[in-house]
């Protein structure tokens, strides 16, 4: 069976940077188990994997705008630490979950600190980078109704 919509795939992967540099691997922990086709996974990575199937060994190169998109300058704010409930809380790496007027919740992490401010970078992790995956198809099946009404692989 090829990889299609609805399709319930299962996948080692190992993802590195540029430079060669690991990222990420399912290497000694579980395969991904997703349901294709609805935008599961970063837009390169499923469309690459369409019409793949069981055993197929290749890789991937994802450009930005393909993976978590161009580092944005503009999701980099100072905030004052006035703004935090406990500002004595707050430091470098430390995740958030902030929330606006304008744009709702999103997710920072704190970058810098500085005098009465936080930096908070908005942007994902890997934005701006082009993400290698070397990937390995272990399973392809047909999503049942329920994993296709509930919306994952179970």
């Amino acid at each position: 069976m090829k990889i299609g919509k609805h399709s319930v795939v299962t996948i080692d992967y190992t993802l590195k940077d540029d430079d060669g540099e690991l990222i990420d691997t399912s290497s000694g922990g579980d395969p991904l188990v997703y349901l294709h086709g609805i935008g599961a996974l970063i837009p390169g990575m499923e469309s690459a994997l369409d019409g793949k199937k069981k055993g197929d060994i290749f890789q991937i190169v994802v450009p930005p705008d393909q993976g978590y998109g161009e580092y944005d300058e503009d999701d980099v704010m100072e905030i004052d630490l006035d703004a935090f409930e406990d500002p004595s809380q707050v430091q470098v790496g430390m995740e958030l979950v902030l929330e606006t007027e304008d744009e709702g919740e999103f997710a920072a992490v704190v970058t810098k600190m500085g005098d009465g401010v936080a930096i908070v970078d908005r942007n994902h992790p890997l934005a701006g980078m082009t993400l290698h995956f070397d990937v390995v198809v272990r399973d392809v099946r047909e999503a049942t109704p329920e994993e296709i009404e509930h919306g994952h692989a179970h």
